[in-house]
């Protein structure tokens, strides 16, 4: 376990650029739902185990997502999703690096909800494509909760779905992500 937040920090650390200090929040236990909505299956997935930080002076935004982490309702999903789409065995992760528009607004000593825009490049499937959607950032009892929902064109990523299960498989999918960051303490 402690090793797994060494890496973690390491990771964080090196997708920021600079050192780890009191403006900085961390989560390594975000939650990213995939939903998929296509007239013939809705397909769901949950993900517990997504690794996070925010700098609240320079709004650098980063997530790391282990792909084989998502659970689904059903086994057969899951694997699908693992070895014939998102192929995790060779593409293990996915990232976000950005930016949050709006940070400077940001007052992490009160409660408050701040609308945000964040900017950035989503890498998936081997493919980097740049990404901005709207989000909310709110402080609550000095922690950060950040939610925001990516809609992706799984074509873009060069994921491919079979002519077997085309019409199952929405050709847009949504991509919620649910953060509680602490604030990194030396």
């Amino acid at each position: 376990m402690k090793n797994k937040m060494i890496i973690a920090l390491a990771l964080i650390s090196s997708l920021l650029g600079t050192s780890l200090h009191a403006q900085k929040y961390i989560s390594k236990n975000v939650q990213i739902k995939f939903y998929s909505d296509a007239p013939a299956e809705k397909i769901e997935a949950v993900n517990n185990q997504v690794n996070c930080a925010l700098d609240i002076i320079t709004g650098d935004f980063v997530f790391k997502v282990l792909m084989q982490s998502f659970q689904f309702e059903k086994a057969l999903m899951q694997e699908h999703f693992n070895e014939n789409y998102i192929e995790s065995a060779i593409f293990p992760n996915a990232t976000f690096v950005g930016k949050v528009a709006g940070i400077e607004a940001l007052d992490a000593s009160k409660n408050a909800k701040y609308d945000v825009v964040v900017n950035g490049n989503l890498t998936m499937h081997g493919v980097t494509k740049p990404v901005s959607e709207k989000g909310i950032i709110e402080v609550v009892d000095g922690k950060i909760k950040a939610n925001a929902i990516f809609r992706i064109a799984i074509a873009d990523y060069d994921i491919k779905v079979p002519s077997a299960v085309m019409g199952k498989i929405a050709e847009t999918v949504d991509i919620t992500v649910n953060a509680t960051l602490e604030k990194l303490v030396k």
